[in-house]
């Protein structure tokens, strides 16, 4: 198995039965030499820096039903906020004191936020931060409302796939909604030039290892420049509350393989990586992740803002996260970078 990783680390492709014999025969010593190929290859990339992004979760209104989610449109125990224009602004201006050069908008698929508000946002977040990136998380919409975006200022987009498998999709998801839609707002995005992220749960109700190689290879197709992968966690107002959540050990692999299949690429170790596990995060970045988004929202909405159950931080301020992140980053020899931290095809 090693000279699978060996090919990945020196190709950085591998083929569809290869990719499935490397995920089911991972041991603990497998994923080791692994974790050390791509702290090597993500070390000569990034050196040992970690880029800080400032999660803004801005409105957790959804028209979405989708089966795994806590926000999803059927939830009526959800408690619905949307935030102000000044109230994201304020947020930047906190973030910005603390050393954010990338603010992340999050959000439901919230109609309110139409293409004039998002953009008056946008560029009112522009004038203020000049050399600050934008990065939306705001689900599928029309090619012409990313380049409305896009023009207005927004740098990045994060659009997690979830699964590439067709069949797979349909389980997860309501009939309205297709993967074929979700495919095509990426390679739109892609297209218009924003730096594009796409991703998928590990762990997620009926995910088999040829869904993960089916996600596997569409990241490599696609070719993305940054890559959310984090386990998937019940939420107990969903039709998944009795499921199985995903696990740290397959998380940690699936990471490790993505470095290595793509060298360059900005790897968040997600929030939902350390809810399951405490030093969940730190794992993240010794597999060969390089990015973490401490929480900029405001404390009074964070715990309305819940995907999945037992979300860690929703109390903290914005500077206990910051400075929280810090210490646990050098505390394995890495380093916050303040800065945009974009992807090195444009550094």
């Amino acid at each position: 198995m090693k000279q699978l990783i060996d090919r990945l680390y020196e190709t950085h492709s591998l083929s569809r039965e290869e990719l499935k014999a490397l995920l089911e025969g991972r041991t603990k010593e497998l994923a080791e030499y692994l974790f050390e190929k791509a702290r090597e290859v993500r070390i000569c990339r990034y050196d040992h820096d970690v880029y800080i992004r400032g999660l803004i979760e801005f409105t957790n209104y959804c028209k979405n039903d989708c089966y795994y989610c806590g926000i999803r449109k059927s939830n009526k125990n959800a408690q619905r906020y949307r935030l102000t224009k000044e109230d994201i602004l304020t947020c930047c201006k906190e973030g910005y004191a603390l050393g954010f050069r990338t603010f992340v908008l999050q959000g439901g698929e919230d109609a309110y936020f139409n293409d004039e508000r998002m953009v008056d946002i946008i560029r009112s977040i522009k004038a203020a931060y000049q050399d600050c990136a934008i990065t939306l998380s705001i689900g599928e919409r029309s090619h012409e409302s990313y380049q409305r975006m896009y023009d207005a200022g927004a740098n990045r987009f994060l659009l997690r796939h979830e699964t590439a498998d067709e069949e797979h999709y349909g389980k997860l998801h309501p009939k309205n909604m297709r993967l074929s839609e979700r495919k095509a707002c990426l390679y739109d995005l892609k297209n218009i030039g924003y730096q594009v992220g796409c991703g998928f749960m590990t762990g997620s109700p009926y995910q088999t290892t040829d869904t993960i190689v089916e996600d596997l290879l569409f990241i490599q197709e696609l070719s993305p420049h940054m890559v959310g992968i984090g386990p998937f966690i019940p939420h107990h107002d969903t039709p998944f509350k009795d499921m199985q959540g995903g696990t740290l050990e397959l998380t940690l692999f699936l990471l490790g393989i993505v470095r290595l299949m793509l060298p360059d690429v900005l790897l968040p170790a997600t929030t939902a990586l350390g809810t399951i596990d405490e030093q969940g995060r730190e794992k993240g970045i010794l597999a060969g992740c390089n990015v973490v988004m401490p929480n900029l929202s405001p404390t009074a909405v964070r715990s309305k803002y819940m995907l999945y159950d037992n979300k860690i931080c929703t109390g903290d301020e914005a500077a206990e996260c910051r400075f929280c992140m810090q210490k646990r980053m050098e505390g394995i020899g890495y380093r916050v970078a303040v800065s945009r931290g974009d992807h090195l095809s444009l550094q």
